[in-house]
């Protein structure tokens, strides 16, 4: 699946402020920018992003829930997959670059200046180990000094795609969206990949030119697999050729355990391919089809050729975002049947359900009226402004309350 940035970082392990928190974040980031496009054309107001919160809450589920929230996944060793982000505040540029869980991004760097990862493969947390000078991990202070597996790029210093620019870029007028090459995990505007950027973009996976390029056996595998503009090349017959004596002797010489082991080896899918000399244009980035990883060749000079390259989890299926997404919003499915919350709602009677929707309902309207002016203005919504919000909400609950003793 190509992966489009649309994800912010969500600073609480209690999903139900997830939506409010998202949206939070995602203004503080983008304030500039919408401000001053909302004085050129007309932009989607907070309310009507607020009114998007099931949309909101699904998606950031589906990367959140499928990372630990609560406990650093540095024991876990280098986790297949998990949310990942860089503290700018700690290891800022120029420093050595270092990624953070999601439990520490909540418990060890609240507050901090962080940059958004996404997800990333066979990544071991680094945070409190000698990259952070200053910081101890409240969470597993017992680390490594160095996770020497990691792999690290430009991401981790808050720049993306071939430009090396920010995201989102105050100075760049132009709406595009960041894809997710599936090799290097670098994020690329459409715009920059060298190709047309397919309508069903969410459900295909994307390798860049760069990546592309770097293992040219790729190319194979894109004229059959991909789609896209497609060349035949139609080679010149060759004279079959005669075999000598001396190949004669090889064969007859040949031990039969090594035929038998040949007869049992499948057949090199890949070297099938080649032999078909079907080609295609070799630039710009590859957009690839629903199970294309299923159908990579998968014998032992295939299976050497990908391990040497580092490309073994292209044929592990559950390596893909779609399966690690689907593996969050399961999780979240599990956590909901068993929220306390709901069960506790189940154990009032109809009245008192009544009266915790209604209250529920006048907060949302509140919540909205409060950030409906920040958007009018063009402010930012700070972590101090929410605080003062649900600090006016409480002192104004306890005065209702003392109000309804009082008249009894």
């Amino acid at each position: 699946m190509a992966v489009t940035s649309s994800i912010t970082h969500i600073r609480t392990s209690d999903y139900s402020l997830l939506v409010l928190h998202r949206l939070v974040h995602s203004h503080t980031e983008q304030s500039d920018l919408r401000s001053r496009r909302m004085c050129e054309e007309q932009t989607v107001s907070l309310v009507d992003v607020l009114e998007e919160d099931e949309e909101l809450e699904e998606e950031a589920s589906a990367v959140l829930a499928g990372s630990d929230s609560d406990h650093c996944s540095y024991p876990q060793g280098y986790v297949k997959r998990q949310a990942l982000y860089a503290c700018n505040t700690c290891t800022p540029k120029g420093s050595e670059a270092a990624g953070i869980c999601l439990a520490c991004s909540y418990k060890c760097h609240e507050g901090h200046d962080l940059f958004e990862l996404y997800t990333k493969r066979n990544f071991r947390c680094d945070c409190g180990n000698r990259k952070f000078s200053e910081l101890l991990c409240k969470l597993h202070p017992d680390k490594d000094e160095v996770n020497s597996l990691n792999k690290y790029s430009q991401n981790f210093f808050g720049v993306y795609c071939t430009c090396g620019r920010p995201y989102p870029d105050p100075e760049d007028q132009v709406e595009d969206e960041m894809i997710q090459c599936v090799v290097c995990e670098d994020w690329l505007h459409g715009r920059h990949l060298g190709c047309v950027v397919p309508d069903c973009v969410e459900l295909q996976e994307m390798i860049c030119e760069s990546c592309m390029k770097t293992h040219s056996f790729l190319w194979t595998y894109a004229a059959h697999l991909a789609g896209g503009a497609v060349e035949v090349k139609k080679e010149t017959a060759e004279e079959p050729t005669v075999p000598t004596k001396e190949d004669e002797v090889d064969d007859a010489i040949e031990p039969s355990c090594k035929r038998s082991r040949e007869e049992v080896e499948p057949r090199c899918r890949l070297k099938e391919l080649q032999a078909i000399g079907q080609k295609r244009v070799q630039s710009g980035a590859v957009f690839w089809p629903s199970a294309w990883r299923s159908k990579l060749c998968s014998c032992s000079i295939c299976q050497v050729r990908l391990l040497e390259a580092g490309l073994s989890f292209l044929l592990d299926e559950s390596d893909t975002v779609l399966a690690y997404e689907n593996k969050g919003k399961n999780s979240e499915q599990r956590r909901q049947e068993h929220d306390p919350l709901m069960s506790a709602l189940d154990n009032l009677n109809r009245v008192q359900q009544l009266e915790i929707i209604h209250g529920y309902n006048d907060m949302k309207t509140e919540l909205k009226d409060f950030l409906q002016r920040f958007a009018a203005e063009g402010k930012v919504v700070t972590s101090d402004d929410i605080r003062q919000f649900f600090e006016q909400q409480s002192r104004k609950r306890r005065r209702v309350d003392a109000g309804a003793f009082y008249c009894t």
